[in-house]
């Protein structure tokens, strides 16, 4: 097999607010090491200036047996508590012996999280809309426990954005339906949308510190370049810094000092000058007339990108024209946790219909619901609450009570938590419009959950003993399941 060409990643511009637009989508923006992952062999995953990641990432080696002979663009992320922790992820990047990567990997294991897709049995893809790369890549990547697709939403960029920073995330990515892959190019076709603005600023030197900080320094030397690659003073930042992080700073510094000044200095400033080596994450409130960042505040070292990469077109805001109206959106209409309650969101006009959004945590035991619904045709509903959401199906002929008698369930979309205490009337003109009732709640206790079959133990109101839930082929993208009572009885 002949060698991928190596591709430079595309590139999001910032924009200042969340917004609403049918010809875009919205993904979650993590927080992580941005890689290509060159799926052949050898297997290569290289990060945005083009270094080696895999001896650091040995869990991820595990995308060779989920896809073949493909190019994915994706992020490599760390989960701590439900969030990416970026700290972790750079000891993960930093570890050099074999030892201490394969305990890393076992005590914060990675996660490359995969949004694109470039090539594909060596043809590139690069020229194609983004929804059809979108397609080809779920046709052609399976996920895996260290290898997730990246979900997303359309349309409902201001509602899902507010939903993304309520659960602590730092923001979403949004991009055109029809966007090429325009590799190393920033054009505003990807958007990155932020609740606080950033710039990656390369520290060009720091000032002598005083007081608490006279051992280390009192504040870093931002610039950036311009377009002829010259660099440019966009101001300081001396808040933001745990005691561990000036060590740190104060380690590299003392590698990197140069007499050569890139730029004037304000007055009254003694500077040590450093060579253009480090490259940090700077959050601002905006960027003064004169092109300097005001209320600026340290928020991370990033080893991942290069100096090259930190150019003056990161502080320039931009809004993309569209020009369908600014709807008026309900905050709890999506749950931005992996977007598991995208589809649910996108059949329900919140408006209009009763029905819970979804905003709620799961804090208890596992519960299950059946609800009657009267629908255009009569049916049960069985929702089984796993990772926060209802895993839900369709039962027309209602649950069986008998070990015998087998019933089949049709998948549908996940519901949010709340709707297991749901009890009304759906409008007419609305999806499932109908009465729904509660026929039976509980909890339960799970015997077995595969992709294929789902066995578990009901201690409700009505029901108790063990139900099974077997899927009728062999295949995910299969909807039918046989819903039958175990043979145990009470389990």
């Amino acid at each position: 097999m002949s060698r991928h060409r190596i591709y430079k990643p595309m590139l999001a511009l910032a924009a200042n607010d969340a917004f609403t637009d049918k010809d875009w989508i919205y993904e979650i923006k993590w927080d992580g090491f941005r890689a290509i992952a060159y799926v052949e062999q050898p297997f290569s995953l290289r990060s945005r200036n083009g270094k080696e990641l895999k001896q650091n990432f040995p869990e991820l080696q595990q995308i060779t047996g989920l896809a073949t002979d493909v190019v994915v663009d994706g992020e490599i992320v760390v989960m701590a508590e439900g969030a990416p922790d970026f700290q972790a992820l750079l000891k993960r990047g930093q570890a050099v012996s074999v030892g201490e990567i394969t305990r890393q990997s076992q005590r914060s294991p990675a996660i490359y999280i995969v949004f694109d897709i470039l090539e594909k049995d060596g043809k590139p893809l690069v020229d194609l809309p983004l929804m059809e790369r979108k397609a080809i890549l779920k046709d052609s990547l399976k996920e895996g426990a260290n290898v997730l697709l990246c979900d997303y939403i359309e349309e409902k960029g201001e509602a899902y954005f507010k939903l993304v920073l309520e659960k602590g995330l730092e923001g979403v990515v949004a991009k055109r339906k029809d966007s090429c892959y325009e590799e190393g190019m920033r054009t505003g076709s990807w958007l990155k949308i932020k609740k606080l603005k950033t710039a990656d600023c390369i520290i060009f030197g720091y000032t002598c510190g005083e007081n608490v900080r006279a051992e280390t320094f009192g504040a870093l030397v931002l610039g950036l370049y311009d377009e002829a690659q010259k660099p440019v003073y966009v101001g300081k930042v001396g808040t933001g810094f745990t005691q561990e992080m000036l060590r740190i700073l104060v380690d590299k510094f003392e590698k990197i000092t140069t007499e050569e000044a890139p730029f004037r200095a304000e007055s009254g400033d003694k500077v040590t000058w450093l060579k253009p080596r480090l490259v940090c994450e700077v959050a601002y409130q905006v960027v003064t007339k004169d092109g300097k960042l005001r209320m600026a505040r340290f928020k991370r070292l990033r080893d991942d990108k290069p100096p090259e990469q930190c150019t003056l077109d990161q502080l320039t805001q931009i809004q993309p024209k569209t020009e369908t109206p600014v709807e008026a959106q309900n905050p709890k209409q999506l749950q931005p946790a992996d977007a598991k309650l995208s589809e649910y969101a996108s059949k329900r006009n919140f408006q209009e219909t009763p029905e819970p959004a979804g905003t709620a945590e799961n804090k208890e035991t596992l519960i299950y619901v059946i609800q009657e619904h009267h629908a255009s045709h009569l049916h049960w509903d069985l929702r089984l609450e796993s990772g926060g959401v209802l895993k839900s199906w369709a039962v027309p002929k209602g649950i069986p009570e008998e070990p015998k008698v087998r019933h089949l369930a049709v998948e549908t979309e996940d519901h949010p938590y709340e709707y297991a205490s749901f009890e009304g009337t759906i409008p007419k003109g609305q999806y499932g419009a109908g009465t729904v009732k509660i026929w039976d709640k509980g909890h339960y206790k799970t015997k077995v959950w595969e992709p294929n079959k789902i066995e578990v133990t009901l201690e409700g109101e009505r029901l108790h003993g063990n139900y099974v839930l077997v899927r009728l082929k062999k295949s995910e993208d299969n909807k039918n399941w046989l819903l039958l009572k175990g043979k145990d009885g009470h389990g």
